[in-house]
């Protein structure tokens, strides 16, 4: 149960909602030297992209919290409690700390954005908690996001790049590359993942105008070469290569054939960060095997059914649970599709890559924003429609108990929220798409 002195703050920071996103950094500048500079106090690592960052980051802060460290891990958005988004050593912060650090983020900035106020409450609260690191996920982009303040990170990474909000970073693959490669700092590490010839390409050009460096890369199969981060997988054990000379052996904790890349990032982005905490060299397998994320290809037993709930919120992320759902063996034939995404992003790539992998699907409309209307997805691959995701996980399940299916719940991270704290059993605040 939220504390009663928590929710008339959140109701508040609801309202910073309605001003929508606002791209800059001025804003941050001023609230955060009013502060004392919070940001400063310890040193981060700032991990972007497209799809990824937020298990990448995960699995980051279990590496340094396995090493002993204090942890901060800043991640967004929530799927059922807002606290979720700023983690102290591993777990939610405490309505009592979050109150404080939201009271002070409205004091030194009352115009600021929603997104805005609360990265700064999460710098306030890293610093009230004393962390020793810290992780930040970009929110947006990279150049213009509120989290792009520090000075000088340990190590900047960015796990993918694949189009998603083309109408703020750019509708070229080089474009939405050069916004993400905008937290790259001078003489600072830049690990990153398997890119596309065209975004490593820009990537690299920024890189190289900024002095970031050095850099290391997750290379395709097959390739190798300075810089190049080699993985070999067999099953859930993967051998990482770092270019350094070290070869890492680790066990994937997080599902999914794409995560063996994201493990490769997570694993040579805490080598980088070990220059400055040398325990983390030897947290890196037990940190990588006790990681966890939720909505993350994360499976809940619910009456006898399986229910795979998984944030894949645009074609790429689609693409890759269709996959991870065709080496498993769930056939169209098994699988009930729990489907709804806003109306802004490309559902329909993320439909056509879904709905052949379930032969029955219910839609939903997520909260948050503007839904794609359930009756067009319906109009586009055949399902039944159901007023909220609620009732879509209630209807799923019914059908799936028919024959032992199992039910899989995608297209919107809010929906995967909304559905996730339906299925446990648990309190969700309110949904905010920022």
């Amino acid at each position: 149960m939220t504390s009663p002195r928590l929710l008339p703050l959140l109701d508040e920071l609801m309202r910073r909602a309605g001003r929508g996103m606002s791209l800059g950094l001025e804003r941050m500048a001023r609230a955060l030297e009013a502060l004392g500079n919070p940001e400063r106090r310890c040193p981060f690592v700032h991990v972007a992209g497209t799809n990824g960052k937020g298990s990448t980051s995960a699995m980051v802060d279990a590496i340094a919290r396995a090493s002993g460290l204090r942890t901060g891990l800043y991640t967004s958005p929530h799927l059922c409690r807002f606290a979720e988004r700023i983690q102290i050593d591993g777990e939610p912060v405490s309505d009592e700390a979050l109150a404080d650090a939201l009271e002070r983020a409205f004091a030194v900035a009352p115009e600021a954005t929603f997104f805005e106020t609360v990265t700064l409450a999460g710098f306030v609260a890293f610093e009230r908690a004393g962390i020793d690191f810290g992780v930040l996920e970009v929110g947006l982009g990279g150049r213009l996001d509120a989290t792009n303040v520090l000075e000088a990170p340990l190590c900047t990474s960015v796990t993918s790049i694949a189009f998603d909000h083309v109408a703020l970073l750019g509708d070229t693959l080089g474009a939405i590359a050069r916004e993400k490669a905008g937290i790259f700092r001078p003489g600072v590490p830049v690990v990153l993942g398997p890119l596309e010839p065209e975004a490593l390409d820009a990537t690299l050009e920024v890189a190289s105008a900024v002095g970031a460096g050095p850099i290391w890369r997750v290379g395709r199969e097959g390739e190798a070469g300075e810089g190049i981060i080699g993985v070999r997988r067999a099953g859930e054990e993967l051998s990482i290569e770092l270019p350094d000379g070290r070869t890492i052996a680790v066990r994937q904790a997080l599902a999914g054939a794409h995560q063996v890349a994201n493990t490769a990032v997570a694993v040579a982005t805490a080598a980088r960060a070990a220059a400055r905490f040398p325990a983390m060299n030897g947290a890196i397998a037990e940190g990588v095997a006790g990681a966890r994320w939720a909505g993350r290809l994360e499976r809940i037993e619910k009456d006898g059914i399986t229910v795979l709930l998984d944030c894949a919120h645009n074609p790429h992320g689609a693409a890759a649970l269709a996959a991870h759902l065709r080496a498993e063996g769930i056939g169209p034939e098994r699988a009930v599709l729990v489907f709804g995404a806003l109306a802004d992003k490309a559902w329909t790539g993320m439909l056509d890559a879904l709905a052949p992998c379930a032969d029955r699907r219910v839609y939903a409309a997520p909260k948050g924003r503007a839904p794609a209307s359930p009756r067009d997805l319906a109009s586009r691959w055949p399902g039944e429609e159901a007023p909220e995701g609620r009732d879509a996980i209630a209807r799923a399940l019914e059908v799936a108990a028919r024959d032992g299916g199992v039910v899989v719940v995608a297209g919107s991270i809010y929906l995967v929220g909304e559905i996730r704290g339906a299925l446990l059993g648990k309190p969700c605040d309110p949904v905010v798409a920022l």
